[in-house]
């Protein structure tokens, strides 16, 4: 009774928050990964922003504290925010040559 109870009033969900990928979006050459994460009754911003590479891909995480009532709107701003840090970093997101990382 009270995951039901928890779950209608917005104390979780039945997938932890987990993220879940959305569409992949292609952005100057690289790929935008949204995945909203569930946070209470709304969607946190959060997606992956990956440079394909044959020796292996390089991936940078980004969450922000942005939230909104649904997964769509979270999907459609975490691809707007990825192509502004996109177009503020540049080259300079991936310069570490870590495989992973945050942007």
């Amino acid at each position: 009774m009270a995951g039901i109870l928890s779950r209608l009033f917005g104390g979780g969900s039945s997938d932890g928050g987990a993220a879940k990928a959305g569409e992949p979006v292609s952005y100057q050459g690289l790929v935008i990964r949204p995945a909203p994460v569930r946070a209470g009754g709304q969607w946190r911003l959060a997606g992956t922003i990956v440079k394909e590479d044959p020796a292996g891909d390089l991936e940078r995480e980004f969450t922000r504290a942005d939230t909104f009532a649904s997964r769509d709107e979270a999907e459609s701003f975490t691809v707007r925010k990825a192509k502004q840090i996109i177009d503020e970093q540049g080259d300079k997101l991936f310069a570490s040559g870590e495989a992973t990382g945050r942007a």
